[in-house]
């Protein structure tokens, strides 16, 4: 139609309208990626794999340089889920992004994790990270393990700023016969740009000294003529010979000086480490899920629990914990004392956690809790889609508190079935 009337002059209107507001977004205030995506990961990955807890940051500000100390806890769920391995290989790893600091040590158990290890199931392990700040910027720094056939799992994020000046960075390590190296990040630099750059221009060459010459339409002539064997000619022959020669002269020379220069050398170590047997849990608190629901409209999470004081100390349930994020019990002090400050404030559930009855459980008493979490964190950090899932289980881990203060932990996970229409 004439001067853009009708359909196709809206539709081209509008395709427009979106391309000039796209590239001036783009242009003018699109705001960096941030984070790791964790949000993006699967619910049953988050809830029913790692459950972390006592998580700390040993700073949240650092120079260049500066050491970060992170520590904490992690129980394998014991209802790990069937559609991925088990964690029998595992590496732990430190979620950040991109090379932003040097990882220094870090530990399962006090054994030093250089190499993967196996984890067993319904387990509880203490880890430990020390960490180099390196790059300056605001950074995201998780505790991370890397299952084989999994891919990484990561516990929570918590922001750490850097300053300085990157140029500053310096990682000082004695090798095993006593060599100083003051700067690990530069060490061996100049060896290996001179190799890459020797190689660079042997390839550059030998290619140019093909394509000097005519390239495609004379060289297929020749081939459609049987005459192919002009195309190398006896000068070319005699540089490839001399080329070969040149390079293994090369190749053995740099072996041998390589095998002077370092003389004692490990190659990357490809075995796994095997943990010491840890003890099962303690079953002070048993704990049956009698029915789980999920209140879409109401972002709230409801429990029928069945459970057991099996010590000699009244109870009372003080913390829900899954996919990192913690709903406090904010009528119960020894809960609210336990919660670290320095915890990233977008994992802690501002409405906290409720539980009906909520008096003490006492020894050898069972009893029926009704316990609810609701937060709009249900949708911000994505972990109602479990709703959608061919399985949809969850997981999480319930701290019960003595009246001095004592912890017990449980795990409870099951089936859990949403609620769209309230009642």
């Amino acid at each position: 139609m004439r001067g853009g009337s009708g359909l196709g002059g809206w539709l081209a209107r509008r395709v427009l309208a979106v391309l000039v507001g796209g590239l001036t977004t783009a242009a003018v205030g699109a705001a960096p990626a941030a984070a790791h995506g964790e949000r993006a990961q699967e619910p049953f990955l988050r809830t029913r794999t790692f459950h972390w807890y006592d998580v700390s940051w040993s700073a949240t500000k650092l120079t260049v340089n500066g050491e970060l100390v992170v520590t904490g806890k992690f129980r394998v769920f014991d209802e790990w889920p069937v559609n991925i391995p088990e964690p029998t290989t595992v590496f732990l790893g430190v979620g950040t992004p991109g090379a932003t600091f040097a990882r220094k040590a870090s530990y399962i158990n006090g054994t030093p994790m250089i190499q993967s290890t196996g984890l067993e199931l319904g387990r509880d392990y203490q880890f430990k990270y020390v960490l180099q700040a390196r790059i300056p910027g605001r950074h995201h720094v998780h505790p991370m393990i890397n299952v084989q056939g999994a891919g990484g799992l990561l516990g929570p994020g918590q922001w750490i700023e850097v300053s300085g000046n990157a140029a500053d960075f310096r990682y000082p390590v004695t090798t095993l016969t006593g060599v100083a190296i003051p700067n690990l990040e530069t060490y061996g630099l100049r060896g290996v740009a001179f190799w890459h750059i020797l190689w660079a221009v042997i390839a550059l060459a030998w290619v140019l000294w093909w394509i000097r010459r005519p390239l495609f339409l004379p060289r297929n002539a020749l081939v459609e003529k049987g005459q192919e064997d002009l195309l190398v000619t006896s000068l070319d022959r005699k540089l490839g010979a001399a080329l070969l020669i040149v390079t293994l002269v090369i190749v053995i020379a740099g072996f041998r000086w390589a095998g002077a220069a370092y003389p004692r050398t490990i190659p990357l170590q490809g075995g796994k480490v095997k943990l010491a047997a840890t003890a099962a849990p303690e079953q002070r608190v048993a704990v049956a899920l009698e029915r789980a629901t999920y209140d879409v409209p109401g972002r709230s999470m409801r429990l029928g629990l069945r459970v057991t004081n099996n010590g000699d100390q009244a109870l009372r349930l003080g913390e829900l914990s899954t996919a990192n994020l913690r709903f406090i019990n904010l009528e119960l002090p020894a809960a609210v004392a336990a919660a670290d400050p320095t915890y990233p404030a977008d994992l802690l559930a501002r409405t906290g956690l409720s539980a009906n009855p909520d008096q003490p459980i006492q020894p050898g008493e069972t009893r029926v809790l009704q316990v609810t979490a609701t937060d709009a964190a249900w949708e911000t950090e994505r972990l109602t889609s479990f709703l959608n899932d061919p399985d949809s289980r969850f997981g999480a881990m319930l701290f019960f508190y003595e009246p001095g203060g004592t912890r017990h932990i449980s795990t409870v996970g099951g089936p859990i079935i949403p609620i769209f229409v309230r009642g």
